[in-house]
């Protein structure tokens, strides 16, 4: 079976390996509960690559997660419940529903009322699911799944519960939000409490989150690009005590302070 820039030969490759005796074992094996981490897994690589700014590694990484959206489409095909050409169907269905400015008679609008027009469209799409579906009592925070990153699904349950006015006006008063989980974690470890110290934690982390909100920042993204800077400064401090023919175990945290602080100001100069 050759290469191929044609979707059909990517849906046949995923057939061969779901098919049983000639497919491949560890294909066969899986199913959508041990395939979901690998899904989410190509998603992050995906945004790693934007982060790099590599572009021939981005078009990889997009390929990567693309054969995930085929291997689970294959394995509802199995079952009867829908195919790839579903998946397209529906997303394409869902596309041309979601911008009538663009394909139906909306005209130009601008961004504001394009996000207001669309906030109305993915509700009536809710109520119809709603229909199918009998749901639990409705909630503002509806729509936010669960399998999200922390960070990410706290930003989005955070935005929902703006809307409804459940939000603060100023980011100071998130920041003394902020001090104060962080005073309630300091009363928890005076307790030696570890328990509830952790708690404390995440709402702490959840609070961080909202300030990131109101500053207009993605929490994900500012995350990894601390992730980034603390893995260039600990790289630095590794390469200054290897030019000593050190390795860190074999230095003082003292020492690695120093060459952090060094790190820094060569990052600032």
């Amino acid at each position: 079976m050759k290469p191929s820039r044609d979707i059909s030969r990517l849906i046949e490759i995923m057939a061969a390996l779901r098919t049983p005796v000639t497919g491949c074992p560890w294909d066969l094996e899986q199913n959508f509960a041990t395939i979901a981490p690998y899904t989410i897994e190509e998603a992050y690589e995906v945004a790693d690559a934007i982060q790099r700014g590599d572009l021939p590694d981005l078009r990889d990484e997009l390929g990567d997660l693309l054969l995930q959206v085929v291997f689970h489409a294959r394995m509802a095909q199995e079952q009867g419940v829908f195919d790839f050409g579903g998946v397209v169907d529906a997303v394409t269905t869902k596309m041309i529903r979601r911008h009538p400015h663009v394909f139906g008679d909306a005209g130009g609008q601008d961004t504001k009322a394009v996000e207001g027009q669309w906030e109305r469209i993915k509700a009536e799409e809710k109520a119809e699911r709603a229909k199918r579906h009998p749901p639990k009592p409705p909630s503002a925070l509806d729509g936010v799944p669960v399998a999200l990153p922390a960070l990410t699904r706290a930003l989005k349950l955070q935005q929902k519960a703006g809307r409804v006015g459940f939000d603060w006006n100023d980011p100071r008063a998130v920041l003394a939000k902020i001090r104060e989980e962080a005073d309630e974690i300091e009363a928890e470890l005076d307790k030696a409490d570890g328990t509830k110290a952790a708690a404390e934690v995440g709402d702490l982390l959840f609070a961080v989150v909202n300030l990131a909100r109101h500053l207009d920042a993605d929490p994900e993204a500012i995350l990894r690009a601390t992730n980034a800077k603390f893995e260039r400064r600990f790289t630095a401090i590794e390469a200054a005590l290897a030019a000593q023919g050190r390795k860190p175990q074999d230095a003082s945290l003292a020492e690695m302070d120093a060459l952090w602080d060094q790190a820094k100001q060569a990052e600032r100069e």
